[in-house]
C-alpha cells in the first residue's frame, strides 16, 4: 500500500512539473503582432525675440534665421507663433521659415512661462519615432517550450519604418487625402488599356531569312 501511494506522488509531482503557470510579460509575445512597435515622442523648443507691436527687427530676424539653422528646421517640424499680438508677427516669421521651405502653423502648443511683454514666442514642435529597447535579445531563441514569439520579433521592420517615415506623426493619425483630384488622370490608363487592339489582331507576320548559308 505504501508503495502504491509512493508512485501516486511521484506521478502528480512529474505532472505539476510539466504544466505552465504563465510568465510575467509573456502574454504579449505569444501572439503574433510585434511587441517591439514604433513610439512617437514630440518636443517643443521655444525661441523669445523682441518684436514691439508685432514687428520683428532685422537683428531679431537674424536670430531667429539662426536659431532654425541650428535646429535643421525642415520637413516633419510644425512653427507656431504665441503671443498677445501673433497674428502681426506670424507674417514676418512666415519670412523667416520661408527660407527653409516652411510655414507658420496656426495655434500654438502650450509652453511653460508667460510671454515678455513686447515680445512673440516662435516654437518648433519636433516629433521623432523610435523603438525601443531595440534589438531585443533577452529571451533565447531555443529551447521555446511555450511556444513564444521572439523577443525580437519587429526590431527590424518596425526600427527601419520608424527611421525612414518623413513625418512620424503620420504614424499617429495618418494623412488626409485631398480634396481635388483629376478624373481624366485617373482614367488615363483604363482608357488605353480598353482603346488598344490587341497586338496579335492583324495575324503574325511573314519573316524571311536573306543572306543565310
Amino acid at each position: 500500500m505504501r508503495s502504491k501511494f509512493a508512485l501516486l506522488l511521484i506521478a502528480s509531482a512529474a505532472i505539476a512539473g510539466c504544466s505552465y503557470h504563465g510568465e510575467k510579460g509573456s502574454f504579449a509575445e505569444r501572439g503574433v503582432e510585434p511587441v517591439n512597435v514604433p513610439v512617437v515622442t514630440r518636443a517643443d523648443y521655444v525661441f523669445d525675440a523682441a518684436a514691439p507691436g508685432g514687428s520683428l527687427a532685422p537683428a531679431e530676424k537674424a536670430r531667429l534665421d539662426a536659431w532654425f539653422r541650428g535646429l535643421d528646421l525642415g520637413y516633419g517640424d510644425s512653427i507656431y507663433v504665441d503671443a498677445p499680438y501673433a497674428e502681426s508677427a506670424r507674417y514676418e516669421v512666415n519670412e523667416v521659415a520661408g527660407n527653409y521651405g516652411m510655414m507658420v502653423q496656426p495655434g500654438a502648443p502650450v509652453t511653460a512661462g508667460a510671454v515678455a511683454p513686447g515680445s512673440v514666442r516662435v516654437i518648433v514642435s519636433r516629433t521623432r519615432a523610435e523603438v525601443p529597447g531595440c534589438p531585443n535579445w533577452h529571451d533565447p531563441a531555443q529551447p521555446n517550450y511555450n511556444n513564444k514569439m521572439m523577443s525580437n520579433f519587429g526590431c527590424g521592420v518596425n526600427s527601419n519604418l520608424a527611421a525612414m517615415v518623413a513625418n512620424p506623426e503620420d504614424l499617429v493619425h495618418g494623412r488626409e487625402g485631398a480634396n481635388l483630384g483629376n478624373n481624366q488622370t485617373g482614367t488615363k490608363a483604363v482608357i488605353l488599356y480598353k482603346t488598344t487592339p490587341p497586338t496579335g489582331s492583324k495575324g503574325l507576320q511573314s519573316v524571311s531569312v536573306k543572306g543565310g548559308n
